[in-house]
């Protein structure tokens, strides 16, 4: 997978986004988070785990997903949107400032 292959679907961003602000989530709580159904959410928790980028563990039937930190790709698109989130409220209280 490409890197634009991962960045161009804004619900693997939005998944990707979710498991770095929470940490770990099964599914159906992914995808009620990114506002997706459940197939979806599930492909592209797929595609994201066969490229390395997140892992799941089961109970039972049910699957908790992470992010795979130990993946050096997965580790500089967590610290990539951790750096993003951070500087978007950054911006955010600078122009709730400058618009008083």
């Amino acid at each position: 997978m490409m890197i634009e292959d991962v960045l161009s679907s804004r619900g693997r961003v939005k998944i990707l986004r979710i498991l770095v602000e929470i940490g770990e989530l099964n599914i159906s709580e992914i995808a009620r988070r990114a506002g997706l159904n459940y197939a979806t959410t599930n492909e592209h928790l797929l595609a994201l785990e066969n490229h390395g980028l997140v892992r799941h563990k089961r109970f039972g039937r049910i699957r908790i997903y992470r992010f795979n930190v130990e993946n050096p790709r997965a580790g500089m698109i967590k610290k990539l949107v951790e750096f993003w989130e951070q500087t978007n409220k950054s911006e955010t209280s600078s122009h709730e400032v400058t618009n008083r």
